[in-house]
């Protein structure tokens, strides 16, 4: 019992590690900031932080959400996305196993959640995002050659019905950041699962966007990324169990 918590334990401390990272791709990315060599500062008195300022979680509650400097708040963005990025590594590793494969979709889901936050704000999925996912797609691939064809059908299937809904309606229907996430995410999940996500992130979509529509009088321009994002991480989970529990409703 005692490994098996300071495993998850350290499983979760790596998740907001990697979360505190997320932040900050989510707020330079849009802006076209550099996200490696610019040090970390204070958004209102440009403060640079110290290594003691940047602890995962632990900073923001010592500091009670203010700078050390100039006590301008800290937006609480930074202690939720990490938290959720380390809560989201243990459901992986809780579900998927510890292995290999299971990091890698440690990474999906990491990305999944950066680029999901930058979608909703900024109606645009940063191409960098889909090209990791897809590199990710490849590193699973080569661990399991023998599936090549799953997975070339996975990278084809929906971004391809999505292109061509793309061409039709001008990008009035789809966007073309939505297309590459759908055809990196294909490289993971193979075509069966790939399918499923789109389903599944069209029926979230739908329903969470008519509620917002109907609440706070939302914009009907929608910003795919985060729904497709939740099908994905759903089809990553949970597909093969959904898609038996389908088949056997089906009597096929």
């Amino acid at each position: 019992m005692f490994w098996s918590i300071l495993f998850y334990l350290i499983i979760f401390l790596f998740g907001i590690v990697i979360g505190s990272f997320l932040n900050v791709c989510i707020l330079r990315i849009p802006l076209k900031q550099d996200i490696v060599k610019v040090s970390s500062h204070c958004m209102s008195c440009d403060y640079k932080l110290k290594w003691y300022d940047l602890i995962p979680l632990f900073s923001y509650l010592f500091l009670k959400g203010r700078c050390r400097k100039c006590g301008a708040k800290i937006s609480p963005q930074y202690p939720i996305i990490e938290a959720t990025n380390g809560c989201l590594w243990l459901l992986v590793i809780t579900v998927k196993g510890a292995d290999v494969e299971s990091l890698l979709y440690c990474l999906l889901f990491s990305s999944l959640l950066a680029l999901s936050i930058i979608d909703w704000r900024t109606y645009e999925i940063p191409v960098g995002f889909n090209i990791f996912i897809a590199c990710l797609g490849i590193v699973k691939l080569a661990l399991d050659i023998r599936n090549w064809l799953n997975t070339l059908l996975g990278a084809l299937c929906v971004s391809l019905f999505l292109l061509i809904l793309y061409v039709i309606t001008k990008g009035r229907a789809i966007g073309g950041g939505d297309i590459k996430l759908m055809a990196a995410c294909g490289l993971m999940l193979g075509w069966k699962l790939i399918i499923l996500a789109f389903c599944i992130g069209c029926i979230v979509g739908a329903i969470v966007h008519v509620i917002r529509m109907k609440v706070s009088k939302a914009d009907h321009v929608l910003a795919m990324g985060p729904y497709l994002s939740v099908g994905v991480a759903v089809a990553a989970l949970w597909g093969e169990s959904l898609l038996e529990w389908y088949i056997s409703i089906l009597g096929i």
